[in-house]
């Protein structure tokens, strides 16, 4: 019995990343919410592009609903960094962290180079005519 409980655990994991990578869209994703404490505070996770959305799952959790969910619109992308000390064990091997700004604050996302570059395209790619003067004050 105590090792069929992790055994269906990690089990649940794998059928809901696959269920949650079904539309597409899906890459490794980890966020930091709070950034008072230098590189302290990384949770892994995946993330979802759904439509103007960017959804955001913990890794470990068996939820299908996200955690958080940042719009396109609010979303700005502000700058990238490697990681150092500490977070190099956080997170996983080769990701580049990402610096973004919300109406809530700051937030920092660490990626894959590659899905850098996607997040950068959906970022630019709204609709036409929907944000021209986005970052204009």
């Amino acid at each position: 019995m105590l090792l069929l409980l992790p055994m269906l655990y990690g089990l649940a994991l794998i059928v809901r990343r696959r269920v949650l990578s079904r539309h597409g869209g899906t890459f490794e994703l980890s966020c930091r919410l709070h950034t008072g404490h230098p590189g302290r505070g990384w949770l892994l996770g995946l993330g979802r592009y759904s439509g103007e959305q960017l959804e955001w799952f913990r890794i470990f959790s068996l939820s299908h609903q996200p955690r958080r969910v940042w719009s396109r619109g609010s979303l700005s992308y502000s700058g990238r960094r490697d990681a150092v000390g500490g977070e190099q064990m956080s997170l996983y091997a080769g990701h580049v962290i990402v610096s973004c700004t919300t109406p809530d604050g700051p937030v920092e996302l660490a990626m894959s180079e590659a899905s850098l570059t996607g997040f950068q395209s959906w970022l630019e790619a709204g609709p036409p005519g929907t944000d021209w003067d986005r970052h204009r004050t």
